[in-house]
């Protein structure tokens, strides 16, 4: 198994070549010396502002052919960095089971995650979203102080969200598989954080889930390619939402239990809110103030386990 330090995550970046240049040490640096939270936040920023973007490009490439695009630009992006082909055939047999389970949880989940939004208001497909991270906390909290501390974020992500029942079963069902894979998403890719290959694992699961979604979304996909303008949104939609964040997770998930990361994703919410004030120019009322209070808390009380 590979060990968690600078030197091999910074080799893991680029498995074809056996030395580093003078960059990559300082890159890892800055990687190790940023608390995980920094990066945590940096993920939680561009979680929203992807599907924001996104959901205003349905209508010109549909829902598949967005998620074809975000999957296509983010693999094409992750195989320049880290040269996926060759971080899998040097894995073992156990890593490349995790990768292809990895990159089967991405497919879907974009897919899915896309679908969803078609049918149902962001807030909900976000609450669902969120259902399934609660398990995901509790499981590896150790302490009194650590549940009453995800009680209080959850009651401040249930005042942000706004949470409403919907009668479209379509959407429900999306939101749903969405919200069970987001999960997978969490424990797997702390898994691949965990083994040491981080970024360059992450690679090479998102080029996966590519040759999964290939033949998917192909067809309403092909518009964009005809549309210099629609294209290099679709791009940027692909940066924001499967680079950036994803990029900013591993680096969290390496330096935080897993129990700590499912409990921070109750700040999902209010980033979404913050956004809503900056870009959309959307003023929070006096419950979403309370329900951002009432989540920093519970972030702030949490203490981490001493081991994951």
């Amino acid at each position: 198994m590979i060990r968690m330090n600078s030197e091999v995550q910074v080799r893991a970046a680029n498995p074809a070549t056996g030395n580093t240049d003078a960059a990559r040490p300082g890159l890892a640096g800055l990687a190790n010396t940023l608390p995980p939270h920094v990066w945590f936040c940096v993920s939680a920023i561009f979680h929203y502002l992807g599907p924001a973007f996104a959901v205003l490009l349905f209508s010109q490439v549909g829902v598949l052919g967005m998620a074809w695009l975000r999957i296509a630009t983010a693999a094409l992006v992750f195989a320049a960095l880290t040269r996926p082909w060759t971080v899998f055939a040097r894995a073992d047999r156990s890593v490349r089971l995790l990768l292809l389970a990895f990159g089967a949880c991405l497919a879907v989940m974009n897919c899915a995650f896309y679908l969803a939004l078609d049918h149902l208001p962001i807030s909900l497909v976000a609450a669902i979203e969120f259902v399934g991270t609660i398990g995901v906390a509790l499981v590896g909290l150790r302490s009194r102080r650590n549940v009453m501390a995800l009680a209080i974020a959850v009651a401040g992500t249930l005042l942000l969200i706004d949470i409403k029942w919907s009668s479209d079963p379509i959407g429900l069902f999306w939101a749903f598989l969405n919200g069970a894979l987001f999960v997978g998403y969490i424990v797997l890719g702390h898994r691949i954080a965990q083994t040491g290959i981080g970024i360059a694992g992450l690679g090479t699961a998102m080029a996966i889930a590519f040759l999964i979604v290939l033949p998917i979304g192909f067809s309403e996909a092909l518009p964009a390619f005809s549309a210099p303008q629609l294209l290099i949104a679709a791009i940027g939609v692909g940066i924001c939402s499967s680079v950036i964040p994803y990029i900013c997770d591993q680096l969290a998930m390496a330096r935080l239990p897993r129990a700590s990361f499912a409990l921070m994703l109750s700040l999902l919410p209010l980033t979404a809110t913050l956004i809503g004030v900056i870009v959309l120019r959307q003023v929070p009322s006096l419950t979403d103030c309370l329900g951002i209070a009432l989540v920093i808390a519970g972030v702030a009380m949490h203490k981490p386990a001493t081991n994951v």
